[in-house]
């Protein structure tokens, strides 16, 4: 529906408004500044002789340039052996996991895996007097001021049952 009303307020009035544009005074170019044009100074004798007139004097400097080139010898890159040097990080082995294979074994020092994360988080919610931010800190490998800042933004989810007895039942009628 849109793309029919588009059309009709497109094609309404072309030909009077075509037109109008066309019948509209054009502006006047701005004025030219006088130069010669090569066509102008290919007409001259003594320029074309200039130009078609070989200088001995630059032939013989030509004559004397040397150029020796050669191509370095083309080496074939085979991955093998040559790696970029990279950053060696210490690493460090994780704490715990019960996933066997599938469980991350070594992380870098300052860094944690989920399942550390989460139990830290959760050993400190339920022992904040043990689990200090500090004895965090040095169990971890972390700073102390990250351990802080995951402290105080990262908070584990609680779980909770309600017992049956107080939940209210709807009863059928």
């Amino acid at each position: 529906m849109g793309g029919r009303l588009a059309r009709v307020f497109r094609t309404f009035n072309v030909e009077s408004r075509a037109r109008r544009e066309i019948s509209k005074e054009k502006p006047t170019p701005a004025p030219r500044h006088p130069t010669f044009r090569l066509d102008q100074l290919a007409d001259r004798p003594e320029i074309q002789e200039e130009i078609y007139r070989k200088d001995d004097r630059l032939l013989t400097l030509l004559k004397d340039v040397y150029v020796e080139s050669r191509d370095p010898p083309v080496q074939v890159k085979d991955g093998a052996g040559e790696h970029l040097p990279c950053k060696q990080e210490e690493k460090r082995l994780t704490k715990l996991g019960h996933l066997g294979d599938l469980d991350v074994k070594k992380v870098p020092k300052g860094k944690i895996s989920i399942v550390e994360a989460l139990t830290l988080l959760n050993n400190h919610k339920l022992h904040p007097q043990i689990w200090t931010a500090e004895k965090i800190a040095v169990e971890y490998s972390l700073e102390l001021k990250e351990v802080n800042s995951l402290l105080e933004f990262f908070i584990p989810f609680a779980v909770q049952e309600f017992p049956k007895e107080t939940k209210k039942a709807i009863k059928p009628t």
